[in-house]
């Protein structure tokens, strides 16, 4: 698959973006990860990472790029005993969680049009 596509891509200004779309277009059928407060769910399975095949995962990034990764690394290093624990209730916890994977999915949904969009031209001035 990778050698068709980078066949596919060409070798003119443009061959960059085109492989950015494709790929991101193989990829998108994936699972979006979703966050969670584990306090408010109680089906433990649910926890689960399906491609890691762990039953037990918690991400994130570093905390000045998005909100959640700084509750994430709050909680975690309360967790571990490293700072006190956060005072926010776990149903506020999950507010937020509900928040910001609201504006992960709008995001998303953004960037999947954008991605159409390109991809139409693309196909319409293809030879």
């Amino acid at each position: 698959l990778q050698k068709s596509l980078s066949e596919t891509f060409g070798a003119d200004k443009y061959s960059r973006a085109r492989k950015e779309v494709l790929t991101y277009m193989f990829s998108r059928p994936m699972q979006m990860a979703l966050y969670f407060c584990t306090g408010v769910l109680h089906d433990e399975t649910l926890f689960h990472h399906y491609a890691l095949n762990v039953p037990f995962y918690t991400h994130f990034t570093s905390p000045i790029r998005r909100y959640a990764d700084i509750i994430v690394h709050r909680l975690l290093s309360a967790s571990l005993g490293a700072r006190s624990p956060i005072k926010m209730e776990k149903e506020a916890i999950q507010k937020q969680a509900d928040h910001c994977n609201d504006r992960k999915m709008a995001s998303k949904r953004v960037q999947e049009l954008s991605t159409d969009l390109f991809f139409s031209v693309f196909v319409r001035v293809r030879p």
